[in-house]
């Protein structure tokens, strides 16, 4: 199936994203706190969705280690990391910008509505 989304299948990369977005779920859900899965795992899915798709091209069917050993890796090991990346990012990325977006002030001083909470 591999082979053909490389090809152009649309079909076949479509079912290949499809077969793959429950172990993209799960690392979401793995790698998450549940309140953040709540807030932010729409957004996180959708972005997975396209590196799964990009990942499909990217794919080596004929991988072979540093001694020449053929050594075959299955699909879903090699999107594991990048799924886990694109988590742990996207969480880095939103709770930052949540944090600049809740300083405030107070008395004519700045501060961070967690700190003074």
């Amino acid at each position: 199936m591999i082979r053909k989304a490389k090809r152009g299948s649309k079909q076949a990369a479509e079912e290949l994203v499809l077969r793959h977005i429950g172990f993209v779920i799960f690392r979401i859900h793995k790698r998450a706190f549940p309140v953040y899965v709540r807030r932010f795992g729409e957004d996180i899915l959708s972005q997975a969705i396209f590196i799964l798709h990009d990942k499909i091209q990217t794919y080596n069917l004929r991988y072979y280690d540093k001694k020449g050993h053929f050594k075959p890796v299955r699909f879903v090991s090699y999107i594991w990391k990048f799924i886990d990346g694109l988590v742990l990012a996207s969480l880095r990325k939103e709770l930052r910008y949540e944090k600049q977006r809740v300083t405030g002030f107070r008395d004519g001083e700045e501060y961070d509505m967690p700190d003074y909470l």
